[in-house]
């Protein structure tokens, strides 16, 4: 077993600290404040060959693997939550698709424009009756004269906001279940499809989030992504790549918090010392260190086993339950080691409990998780 990272995933890694922690890190508590991501952000980590880190160079990425993604992913998370989803809604969600089922026509029309940041990368799955329940997709895809009309909706929708395009999940064949629900690449200046920003969230305020709505959007045939009524088994391949990126990010987070509460810990005096001369500040921050480093040790086992082609689905289950709840806990830990002053947005360890939350509920609830693993132990 050999644990080191190669001279490439470091120089990733690194850059992405050095570019997270210098660029977007003094913007984290504006982003948050004013609900609004700078686009130039994103163009920065264009030029940073970051937006097609995966891709490879013949459809503009940048060649690297899955590893490298998502050690940049985890360093950019714990400068902010709200770029952090960002890209990995862009990357896991918008790119994958594409880059994994579609044609090599639309592989050299779409991905460009997505590593470059000239679009955003978007996935339409969730709507209002289907969320854990993907299944349950009620918008409709049907061919008339060679083009798709498309009619339904979408809810929680990450990017569509700045996307050129939105690839979606819709039924193509009805009575057919899981069978006939097929992916679409729709353009959003389409007639008839309209995306809607509007939510008021808990946390991860500088993230894109819409609803689609869809009334008789027409697109060309040869929009679907791959083969017609395989659209389900589509995205779980990619949800699969999203929940070790999902994990990724809970260790972003994570570390965040233990930064935050460790410097607090060695600066706040009380009864005549620092805070952290005390045992129960001590243990606390030392259950939130080791709790990093195994989910961190979780994901990268899981992008090792996809970039080697090995299964890797259950260990990618693994990295996102874990990484998401440890990532929660992590913060709450952090605002009771500041105390009061952890209650108060003065200090950033709040933000990272509002934004880690959603790491348990998108991608895959923690409930639908621990029935996936479940499922894999026979039951």
């Amino acid at each position: 077993m050999d644990f080191k990272l190669t001279e490439d995933q470091q120089l990733i890694r690194d850059t992405a600290k050095d570019f997270a922690q210098r660029e977007i890190a003094p913007q984290a508590e504006e982003i948050d404040r004013s609900g609004t991501f700078p686009l130039h952000i994103l163009r920065q980590m264009a030029g940073l060959g970051l937006m097609g880190l995966p891709i490879a160079e013949e459809y503009g990425g940048a060649g690297g693997d899955y590893t490298s993604y998502c050690l940049a992913l985890e360093e950019i998370t714990r400068a902010c939550g709200s770029t952090g989803l960002t890209y990995e809604a862009h990357i896991s969600l918008g790119c994958m698709p594409i880059y994994y089922y579609g044609t090599e026509e639309q592989k050299r029309e779409y991905l460009p424009m997505l590593c470059s940041g000239e679009s955003m990368g978007s996935f339409g799955l969730t709507e209002p009756e289907a969320g854990s329940d993907a299944g349950g997709t009620k918008t409709t895809a049907v061919l008339e004269d060679g083009e798709w009309v498309i009619n339904g909706s979408k809810c929680f929708i990450t990017n569509a906001g700045y996307a050129k395009f939105v690839t979606i999940t819709a039924v193509t064949d009805r009575d057919k279940g899981t069978r006939g629900i097929s992916d679409i690449v729709v353009p959003t200046d389409t007639p008839g499809f309209t995306v809607r920003s509007g939510y008021e969230k808990l946390g991860l305020h500088g993230s894109n989030t819409t609803e689609l709505f869809f009334d008789d959007v027409r697109v060309p045939e040869k929009n679907l992504i791959g083969v017609r009524g395989e659209g389900y088994k589509q995205f779980l391949v990619v949800l699969d790549g999203g929940r070790i990126a999902i994990g990724a990010m809970g260790v972003g987070i994570a570390q965040a918090c233990l930064d935050a509460a460790l410097k607090y810990a060695k600066e706040r005096c009380q009864f005549g010392r620092p805070i952290g001369k005390f045992q129960a500040i001590q243990f606390k921050l030392a259950d939130m260190a080791m709790n990093i480093e195994l989910a961190r040790n979780m994901y990268l086992k899981a992008a090792w086993l996809k970039d080697t082609g090995q299964p890797y689905s259950l260990e990618a289950n693994y990295a996102k339950l874990f990484g998401s709840e440890m990532a929660t806990k992590a913060a709450l830990e952090a605002i009771q080691i500041h105390g009061g002053y952890g209650y108060i947005n003065e200090f950033p360890v709040g933000r990272y409990l509002r934004d880690s939350k959603l790491l348990e509920i998108g991608e895959g609830t923690s409930e639908v998780i621990r029935l996936v693993i479940a499922r894999r132990l026979g039951l």
